[in-house]
């Protein structure tokens, strides 16, 4: 790997056309009180960082970052979504939140209506500091709850008690949060079909306006990958995860929540996730912090793992950059199958190419896919979506 600043490999033409596509920044907060046994996350808990990587610190250091991009993308549209994402967020002062995204208003103005992220553990957060990030301009928060089965969270290592729960979403209703989502896992070994309908009822009771459903992987390296060969669980079969995926669409349909992504149901147009769509979409983003990944135009990038690294490198005035690629032609098109197929939205037939044709046709013909203006997965396709797409990739 070498290092680069992103002024070295963006071209100028990558650079002209800034302002022709939406523009978001994902902010990695790379901090937690436990590290989860399932996570593979770039994240750290506290005794595993050395010096100049601390949470006090960590604010300044972002801005350290942000004031670099605003100085290369000064080009770039307002922002239309920003996400801090990690890691928990809320385990920085709410305060610091706030002033990051100050930097980045200050630095490329937001659009009006701005959508703006925080992820959350239940646990993470008091009436106060969720008002402090709302009265800051965050207006979305998402809710890491993965279960409400206490033997559920206990194998995924998670801290909060399901009980706490509804006080956390009562807080974010009454600190005036515009949109609020609860993350959901499922697969997680030793986990009943009715410990997922018991967490799917509990979600639902939340009245979210949006929720996310993701299957559990066993991440290689995780302390959980490493039960998992020891024998002392076991994960669910391929059967048992199709079930759970048509429990948990069955059920969130029913209250009002369409799916508008493989594992993202909200409850209207106005409730989806828009920076994810922006990632789905293929647009431009800058992330920050350590580990983050960047895209402009097809060229991509990633900053250096180790939070330590990272703010050494912006403390001494250099790029925390570690890698870049520039994607050709083919890739850029095969990522954008890959990602529009697993939208409601569909997929343009048109930009597949004329070799796949046939398969396109036996693809509608087994059930899997709706054919029209776009390519559209059906329910049994959902189940089956990267066997489409690889089919619908020469």
């Amino acid at each position: 790997m070498t290092v680069s600043t992103p002024k070295e490999f963006l071209t100028e033409g990558s650079l002209a056309t800034l302002g022709e596509r939406p523009f978001g920044v994902y902010v990695h907060v790379p901090f937690c009180s436990v590290r989860c046994g399932y996570c593979d996350f770039n994240t750290y808990t506290a005794d595993e960082l050395g010096e100049g990587a601390t949470r006090a610190s960590y604010a300044d250091t972002a801005i350290a970052e942000i004031r670099q991009a605003a100085s290369l993308l000064v080009e770039a549209s307002p922002i239309e979504t920003v996400f801090f994402g990690g890691g928990t967020p809320t385990q920085l002062p709410p305060g610091d939140l706030v002033r990051i995204l100050s930097a980045l208003r200050d630095s490329f103005g937001f659009v009006p209506g701005i959508e703006v992220t925080t992820e959350a553990n239940p646990d993470s957060v008091t009436p106060e500091s969720l008002a402090t990030l709302c009265e800051g301009g965050i207006n979305r928060i998402s809710f890491g709850v993965q279960s409400a089965v206490r033997h559920v969270l206990a194998t995924l290592d998670r801290t909060h008690r399901p009980e706490g729960v509804p006080d956390a979403v009562r807080w974010a209703r009454a600190a005036g949060f515009e949109q609020l989502s609860v993350d959901l896992i499922y697969g997680t070994p030793g986990e009943s079909m009715d410990d997922w309908r018991r967490s799917l009822d509990h979600a639902i009771s939340l009245e979210p306006d949006h929720v996310s459903a993701y299957a559990l992987i066993v991440e290689q390296g995780t302390a959980l990958a490493r039960r998992v060969s020891r024998g002392e669980v076991a994960v669910p079969d391929d059967d048992e995860m199709a079930d759970k995926y048509i429990l948990a669409d069955s059920l969130l349909e029913a209250a009002g929540l369409g799916w508008y992504e493989l594992s993202n149901w909200a409850r209207d147009e106005a409730s989806r996730c828009r920076h994810n769509e922006l990632y789905w979409e293929g647009a431009d983003w800058w992330g920050v912090g350590p580990g983050a990944h960047s895209h402009i135009d097809g060229n991509r990038w990633w900053n250096v793992k180790h939070p330590a690294a990272y703010a050494n490198r912006l403390n001494a005035g250099q790029s925390p950059v570690m890698d870049f690629e520039t994607l050709d032609e083919p890739t850029r098109l095969n990522e954008r199958v890959l990602l529009e197929s697993r939208l409601r939205s569909g997929l343009d037939p048109a930009i597949l190419d004329p070799s796949v044709r046939p398969a396109v046709a036996e693809l509608v013909d087994e059930g899997l896919l709706e054919a029209g203006d776009r390519l559209v997965l059906t329910l049994k396709g959902r189940l089956l979506a990267d066997n489409v797409v690889r089919r619908l990739v020469p």
